[in-house]
């Protein structure tokens, strides 16, 4: 996101109202929450990370330990058990 200047996009008018709250401050402006998309919409990471999840779930149950599991995916012992608590809840 690139930064811009206020009186190439808005009315003059605007641009002095705005001033009056924040003169010379940097000002962030959020999308509408309509328009904002889901965590990990615009790339595969929400898939990559579902998919990963279901192999260390698949993986636990042909009998590895969570300490297996946390070494071989190189992640805390905690969250190799809640990845697989939530998928039980899921089935």
């Amino acid at each position: 996101m690139a930064y811009q200047n206020a009186f190439e996009l808005l009315p003059e008018e605007i641009v002095k109202e705005i001033q009056k709250y924040v003169n010379g401050t940097i000002l962030y402006i959020p999308k509408k929450p309509q328009d904002r998309l889901p965590w990990g919409s615009k790339t595969a990471s929400k898939e990559l990370l579902r998919q990963r999840n279901q192999q260390i779930y698949q993986e636990y149950q042909l009998g590895k330990s969570t300490r297996e599991l946390a070494g071989s995916y190189y992640m805390d012992i905690k969250s190799i058990q809640r990845i697989i608590r939530t998928i039980k809840k899921q089935c």
